[in-house]
This record gives structure tokens, sequence and C-alpha cells, in this order.
């Protein structure tokens, strides 16, 4: 038979148990659902830099009594143009006004639009040249060059939902990081660097041995010495 001693101890164990048990399981019928991380704290993920393709549009003034472009005209073409990715060869279109007061100038420099796009590498069979009808006829209208480019860019900046001096936890404010962001996607020439890297040029085994005597000789080379500003 059991002694007293023993029931008693083992009465207070299970005692013990049944008091953590009820404990434990009252902290979790009172413990709040908080969701970590669902408010995203960095300007990369609030403002992320996204590829697309874009629509680029100029708009070219042409007079009535013009007969070709001037050199500040072929100029500001030629710097649009520079924008437009040759290999991949998309459509160039040239809208040109056909009920307007200037539609037979618009015409002629159409084509030397034509002739200049082609003279930047646009090939021939990528210009499109149509014609729109205008609703103000007796106005001049301009002939609009188009196409689309592969672009690097963000979600426009200036949004304020809420005072940033209420941010007492020192968190990100909505248009944090925003203007970088743009700033960076507007520098980036080639977008497809954000995809990948681009393949590897091949190596110089020349040089790059000659470097690695070098430095094993702990050599320094003329150019640096000529360079330096170092004197001891």
């Amino acid at each position: 038979m059991m002694s007293q001693a023993g029931l008693t101890g083992r009465t207070r164990g299970l005692l013990v148990l049944a008091a953590v048990s009820a404990g434990l399981l009252a902290g979790c019928a009172k413990r709040d659902s908080i969701t970590v991380g669902a408010i995203p704290d960095d300007y990369r993920t609030n403002h992320p830099i996204v590829i697309s393709e874009r629509e680029e549009v100029m708009d070219v003034p042409v007079g009535a009594s013009a007969l070709r472009m001037s050199r500040g005209q072929r100029d500001v073409i030629a710097g649009f143009l520079a924008g437009y990715d040759t290999e991949a060869g998309t459509p160039m279109r040239i809208l040109v006004p056909a009920n307007s007061v200037n539609a037979a100038a618009a015409f002629m420099i159409a084509g030397e639009i034509e002739n200049l796009a082609q003279a930047h590498g646009v090939h021939r069979g990528n210009i499109l040249i149509q014609s729109y009808q205008v609703t103000a006829p007796e106005a001049a209208a301009p002939i609009r060059v188009s196409y689309y480019a592969m672009r690097a860019s963000t979600n426009p900046c200036g949004r304020w939902p809420e005072d940033m001096l209420a941010h007492h936890d020192n968190k990100h404010w909505a248009n944090f990081g925003c203007s970088y962001q743009n700033n960076l996607a507007a520098q980036i020439a080639n977008p497809a660097d954000l995809i990948g890297p681009r393949k590897p040029s091949p190596v110089d085994p020349e040089n790059r041995a000659g470097a690695i005597d070098q430095y094993k000789n702990r050599g320094i080379t003329p150019d640096f010495n000529e360079n330096s500003e170092i004197t001891y």
C-alpha cells in the first residue's frame, strides 16, 4: 500500500501541474493577435523599381509655310531617337495631320523625319507613317513621333497619407526613398541589367599573367610612380 507521504507528494505534483496548465491556457486565451512584418519598412519595398514597356512621345511643331526642318528641330529629334533601341526593333510611328492648315508642310517634314530616323539606326520596315484627323483645321497641328521602349521606373512620388511627425516608432514614412528610387531608375541605361548580368567578355591571358607576376614581385608600375603624390 502507498504511504500517506507518497500520496500527499503525488497529489501536490498533480495540483501544481494543473495550475501551470490552467495558467498557460489562460495566457493563450488573452493573447492579442499580432502580425509581425505586415507593414513594410523598406524604401525598396515601398517604391520598387519596375521594368516595363512605355511609350515615348514627342510632338514636332510645323508651320504652314515650312519647307524643311530647322537645325534645332533636327537636334531635338536626334536626342529623342537616342533612346530608341535598335536591337529591340520596335515600330516607330510618325503621325501626320491630314486636314489641318499645315498638312502639306507636315507631309514633307515627315519624310525628313523618316530619313533622320534611318540615319540613327531605325530600320526602314519599322517606320510607320500614318495620318490623323485634327479637331481644329485652322490650327497648325504638330507631327507626333512615338515608339515603345523598355524603361525602369517606380511609382510617382508625393504620397503623404499621414503626418510624418506622427511616426513615434521611428519608421519610414510613405514618401521616404521615393525620389532616390526614381533618380536611380532614370540613370539606368539598359534596364535589362536589373534582370541579370551580361555575358562576360573573353579573358586576356597575357594581361592576367602580367598582373599576377607584378603582384607576386610586389612591383610598382611607372605610371603609378609618376602620378603618385607620395615622395617617400
